[in-house]
């Protein structure tokens, strides 16, 4: 079983008009990645507000991709990821499908 230590982490997010987004880093307490056709974030939001936590780092809490080279068993098991903006949402840029 993953722990929430052992959880990756966002390492970067460029998606500035999400509302856990604060200079480069996402304060959501854990994002979910995926979708059944594309690794989008879940957890991404546009608001004017701004949420998460101040001294959190995000960590991803479930990965629905599991064509991803780095999921396992609906968990990701890359050391970190990054997230960068698509077409009308973010999406998880480490995604490497198998």
């Amino acid at each position: 079983m993953t722990t929430a230590m052992e959880m990756p982490r966002v390492e970067e997010c460029v998606v500035a008009a999400c509302a856990y987004n604060s200079t480069g880093d996402c304060h959501a307490f854990a994002i979910t990645i995926g979708s059944s056709d594309h690794a989008h974030c879940h957890t991404f939001i546009e608001m004017p507000i701004r949420g998460g936590i101040d001294t959190l780092i995000a960590q991803v809490g479930a990965c629905q991709r599991s064509d991803c080279r780095h999921n396992s068993q609906l968990e990701c098991h890359a050391p970190a990821i990054r997230v960068g903006p698509d077409n009308d949402m973010a999406d998880c840029m480490t995604y490497d499908g198998r």
